[in-house]
């Protein structure tokens, strides 16, 4: 079965329509907590796109893919996304799983142990590039109270409600804002202690976000992501994709035409990682039968994990990175009127060429992981507090002049790059990032190096001082 098939018939299957309402948080659509539902696949967030859980037939109806909101009415959702990147051949895990899901397996297995540890026995979801483990804790319990008391960054939480769109004032409220903001230090936490632990098992480098990566195995710059970004942008705007439902990001966006792969690809599902091991998986997910035998036995609610989820909060702040989220925010950023007269005044001759480059021409250089990376890098190696280096990229980022292809009335400038500079400043000052890859070599093999004529331009002097620094 090759390429896109209507799913009209599968989703008409009463156990199929069962699970998805199971994922939605109820036994009826009626009493589903989910506050919204939506279709993901080649698409960002549209607050057009957004529908409530009973309005489920209207995705059968015009056989779209359905993911949910992050957002629930009576839980607080913890997910940690992990997937394979291709950025040569972004076509690749989808031409041959069998390879990519099995680079994955040393990070999988480093994350089904580290939550044992803790006592947390997530939902595992198999998808397209990847895995997804979901676990929830209660809204009125002690685990979300204790969460929500982490929270260093009540002025994110302000405007993130700022923006909410009036559809879903009612269904989140600023508790849940508050939650999700400290829930990110949290999940920084987790994803630190599988990089540290899967790094050294995994044949391909393990990165925080799908951050840019020279070539490997096969002269490829391929990947395996620990994929938070999700917690970088304000909780209304983000979703997960729901198990029993197809799989049509190949299609949808193009990539599969693109790269002329719609006959060597077929259809899948997303389906729970039950009983069976990825192999299996894999082949489960393409046939439409043994995946509607699957829904009769597996079951998809989010299971709830209180006492394990106070045992990772535990974790979290007895560890140094606590200490460190602590420092960023102990550091208030200018106000915005105040930009000109100080980030705008940042200088730029000081600046290695490609660092220059990013802070001149943001656009869309500082919208990729790498760029923020690169300038996180240099300019803690000259002594930036990292709230400032957030401040000066969030400046950029709410610099109508650039042009920004994103609309941050809804994708929060602030909470994106304090998360994507305290992630990247953390992993260093914990000691995980010993920049191996902050050289020019490295630097022009991620596509980020902009040459100057008289090749003058070196990182190393500044990786010197960051190593120097770390080691002090």
């Amino acid at each position: 079965m090759k390429g896109f098939v209507p799913m009209n018939g599968f989703y008409a299957d009463r156990f199929v329509r069962q699970r998805l309402i199971e994922f939605l948080g109820g036994e009826t659509l009626e009493c589903a907590t989910s506050v919204y539902i939506t279709h993901s696949d080649g698409c960002q967030y549209d607050r057009r796109e957004l529908h409530r859980p009973a309005e489920l037939d209207w995705f059968f109806e015009r056989e779209l893919d359905i993911a949910r909101s992050l957002a629930d009415s009576k839980s607080y959702l913890l997910h940690l996304d992990v997937e394979y990147v291709n950025f040569d051949s972004p076509g690749e895990v989808f031409v041959d799983p069998w390879r990519c899901f099995e680079l994955q397996e040393p990070v999988v297995r480093v994350i089904e142990a580290l939550l044992l540890e803790w006592g947390i026995r997530p939902l595992h979801i198999i998808t397209g590039q990847g895995h997804h483990f979901v676990w929830r804790i209660a809204q009125a319990a002690g685990a979300a109270r204790e969460i929500q008391a982490l929270c260093l960054s009540p002025e994110l939480t302000c405007l993130c409600m700022e923006r909410l769109p009036p559809s879903l004032v009612g269904g989140i409220v600023a508790a849940d804002q508050t939650f999700f903001a400290a829930l990110a230090l949290v999940i920084e936490f987790v994803a630190h202690q599988i990089k540290e632990r899967a790094a050294a098992r995994c044949a391909l480098p393990v990165e925080i976000t799908a951050v840019s990566v020279g070539p490997h195995l096969t002269q490829q710059r391929e990947m395996i992501s620990i994929d938070i970004s999700e917690y970088g942008d304000p909780l209304h705007t983000r979703m997960i994709r729901l198990p029993f439902s197809n799989y049509r990001k190949p299609w949808v966006t193009g990539l599969a035409r693109w790269l002329g792969i719609e006959d060597r690809i077929s259809t899948f599902y997303a389906i729970p990682l039950y009983e069976m091991d990825f192999r299996q998986a894999i082949k489960v997910r393409q046939v439409e039968q043994d995946v509607l035998e699957l829904a009769r036995r597996a079951c998809v609610r989010i299971p709830l994990q209180e006492e394990g989820t106070l045992r990772l909060l535990e974790s979290y702040r007895a560890s140094r990175l606590r200490g460190l989220h602590e420092s960023f925010y102990s550091i208030p950023q200018g106000a915005p009127e105040d930009w000109a007269a100080a980030y705008g005044r940042t200088a730029l001759d000081a600046q290695p060429h490609c660092v220059r480059h990013l802070l001149e021409f943001p656009n869309d250089l500082l919208l990729k992981p790498a760029g923020i990376q690169m300038v996180t890098r240099c300019l803690l190696a000259q002594n930036w507090h990292p709230r400032h280096i957030a401040g000066l990229i969030r400046s950029k980022f709410e610099n109508p002049s650039y042009a920004w292809g994103v609309d941050w009335t809804d994708y929060e400038a602030a909470t994106r790059a304090d998360f994507y500079t305290r992630l990247f400043a953390s992993l260093h000052l914990v000691g995980i990032d010993r920049l191996v890859d902050f050289n020019c070599t490295s630097n022009r093999e991620k596509g980020f190096c902009f040459p100057v004529q008289d090749g003058s331009c070196s990182l190393e002097p500044l990786r010197r001082m960051l190593l120097t620094q770390l080691d002090a």
